[in-house]
């Protein structure tokens, strides 16, 4: 069966900074016609930094939309025209203070593929060097090191529930 929705006509309800939503009337395989809205959002990256055979940094900060700290793997946004591995080494550097001399592709995942088109590109980053963390502007963050087995017994606890994180070791160690 072929799954494949038509778009009927499409307009920006909102433009913001981070985010912008479009709401699109489409027709569905069966005919009738529905509303889909969207977030359309640049993507971002996910970087698994081992700084050795069984330990990698991990990353704390407020998630002001769940108003949560969150244990996490180092992240950011792609900038619009951004390319996804240059994003991925400014995002290790900006939020642990490390280079990666060794890198590895890891696919990517869709977030939240019902509503929203964001894309975000997973990273392995080994031999790391302690350069100095530079943050942006408006973030505020702590880098830890961790035991792999330790986090993957804080994410089977329910301690650590962040999707990136979860994907991102998960791709990184177990397949």
């Amino acid at each position: 069966m072929d799954f494949e929705e038509k778009t009927i006509d499409s307009e920006y309800v909102y433009r913001g900074k981070v985010i912008d939503v479009l709401r699109d009337n489409v027709e569905i395989v069966t005919g009738r016609k529905s509303v889909r809205e969207v977030v359309e959002h640049t993507g971002g990256v996910v970087i698994v930094a081992q700084k050795s055979v069984d330990t990698i940094l991990m990353v704390k900060q407020y998630r002001y939309p769940i108003k949560e700290t969150v244990l996490e793997l180092p992240a950011g946004k792609l900038e619009k025209g951004e390319e996804p591995f240059p994003a991925a080494k400014r995002e290790l550097e900006e939020e642990t203070g490390y280079r990666a001399l060794k890198w590895k592709e890891l696919g990517y995942i869709n977030t939240t593929p019902g509503f929203c088109n964001e894309k975000l590109y997973l990273y392995l980053a080994k031999n790391l060097e302690f350069v100095g963390e530079h943050p942006d502007e408006g973030e505020v963050l702590q880098c830890f090191e961790y035991k792999i087995d330790e986090i993957f017994e804080k994410i089977k606890l329910g301690e650590i529930n962040d999707a990136k994180t979860i994907c991102g070791l998960m791709r990184a160690f177990k397949l």
